[in-house]
């Protein structure tokens, strides 16, 4: 959909901060939105939107298991 939006589990990306995650929710929003930036009457809802995605994609990533790829036998 976004295509500036980086993967941002294990093991596609180590040591995730919180400003890769606000990126990737500032993106998202200005993407659905069509806003790069909103009016001063709509930064509100912007905002709110931002926080609600970051929140929600550190609750992601944080309850995400990842398994280790199966083991390839030698054989």
């Amino acid at each position: 959909m976004c295509r500036s939006i980086k993967t941002l589990r294990e093991p596609y990306a180590t040591d995730v901060t919180d400003a890769d995650i606000e990126a990737a929710a500032l993106q998202y929003v200005r993407k659905i939105s069509g806003f790069r930036a909103p009016a001063a009457h709509n930064a509100e809802a912007f905002d709110a939107a931002v926080a609600a995605v970051a929140a929600a994609s550190r609750e992601l990533l944080e309850s995400l298991v990842v398994r280790a790829p199966a083991a390839r036998s030698s054989d």
